[in-house]
């Protein structure tokens, strides 16, 4: 009996390894294509007009700022279009101020960005523009950034994602400097390898431009917490498959409360589990019926849990299959988790040499494991009390 039940827990521990081998090994994949020179571009195309789509809630505060980085980057024939959405500040007497133009909307139950930003395309819909980029209130535009999009989404007659960075506004503790280390790795180095492999990217938030045919009819309307990501997936299902353009920047801070940062982390966290378990395999089931390999890029990538959660795993995983090995149950398992705990822990490392050493010291990143560990509260909230509803994070 007790050889039958070390039998079972090997096989169970194999198992696991084997599971956990597929988001490591494409994030490893990722994190060194990332290193490989860009391909070869499809040469310069002309900047069609565009619109500029920007969805707030109460940012009157602090939204002259990004209006004014967006206004400069206007040319004749460009929208600039506010949607004041359920405020109950200035937010849109400020964007008149700053030059754009405005519409507000109401609504008592149907509340977050996604319902903005559908009433926004429903009033453009009347002059509809050849390109829509959409924009976050919070958010600066980095120089040539509309440019380089508007070409993009042309070039490719497809969704572009800019490279869309967080930092902290001010000094921050090591926590704070590996979440801005960890959100490069999202948003910059992940997708820059998945281009060089072939691959779509996610939408990840603001600075993301759309041919107007392909986002006119898109499902925009949700109340999701992570609206941007399901809007990805709908439109690569759709045979739209988001890409990624590293030569657009968009900025923007992270909330400097503690209490604002874990609301926001929760909001995340929550919205990627809930993708990745409701759509990461389906995907990979359509992708394969299709023979669809830009989709299957895709699912793959949406495979990849937050680095904080891959590491914990791995970590939890090597810690139990050694524990195994010692009582004398087998020791595959081990071998396989060490191994992966090492692929792992080596693409950290070189993304850290490469993206992460201007905000991120050794010292800090030697400390990482417990920035991971300080998050497994938001993981396992998710299986017994998931955030599944909008909430705007505070600012100040």
């Amino acid at each position: 009996m007790i050889a039958v039940l070390a039998g079972l827990a090997s096989l169970l521990l194999t198992l696991a390894a084997l599971v956990l081998a597929v988001p490591v090994v494409v994030f490893v994949l990722e994190i060194a294509a990332a290193f490989l020179p860009a391909r070869r571009g499809l040469g310069a195309v002309p900047r069609p007009p565009l619109a500029v789509l920007v969805p707030a809630h109460d940012e009157a505060a602090g939204l002259a700022a990004p209006l004014g980085a967006m206004r400069a980057q206007l040319r004749a024939g460009d929208r600039l279009l506010v949607v004041a959405d359920n405020c109950s500040d200035d937010t849109a007497a400020v964007a008149r101020a700053e030059g754009a133009e405005v519409v507000e909307r109401s609504h008592d139950t149907e509340r977050g960005k996604g319902y903005a930003l559908a009433f926004g395309v429903a009033h453009l819909r009347a002059a509809p523009p050849p390109v829509l980029v959409i924009v976050d209130a919070d958010c600066l535009l980095q120089p040539g950034a509309l440019d380089a999009l508007a070409a993009a989404c042309v070039r490719w007659d497809a969704p572009v994602q800019a490279r869309y960075l967080m930092t902290h506004a001010g000094p921050t503790g090591v926590n704070g400097r590996v979440a801005e280390f960890a959100w490069r790795v999202k948003n910059w180095v992940r997708p820059r390898g998945a281009t060089r492999l072939g691959w779509p990217c996610q939408l990840t938030g603001s600075g993301m431009a759309f041919p107007w045919a392909q986002v006119e009819h898109a499902p925009l309307a949700s109340g999701s917490i992570v609206e941007d990501m399901q809007l990805g997936l709908a439109l690569a299902r759709a045979g739209h498959a988001p890409r990624f353009c590293e030569a657009a920047g968009v900025q923007s801070h992270f909330p400097s409360s503690a209490a604002a940062a874990a609301t926001q982390r929760t909001r995340w966290e929550h919205g990627h589990l809930g993708m990745l378990s409701q759509h990461a395999v389906p995907m990979l089931r359509d992708a394969l019926g299709r023979r669809d390999r830009r989709l299957f890029g895709l699912a793959l990538d949406l495979a990849v849990p937050p680095l904080a959660l891959l590491m914990l795993l791995a970590f939890a995983l090597w810690g139990l299959a050694g524990a195994a090995a010692w009582a004398g149950v087998g020791a595959v398992a081990w071998v396989a988790a060490s191994g992966l705990l090492a692929l792992l822990g080596a693409a950290v490392l070189a993304a850290w040499l490469r993206w992460g050493r201007s905000v991120l010291g050794p010292w800090d990143l030697l400390r990482a494991p417990w920035y991971a560990l300080s998050k497994l509260g938001v993981y396992l909230r998710f299986w017994s009390r998931r955030q599944k509803d909008w909430v705007r994070t505070e600012r100040k």
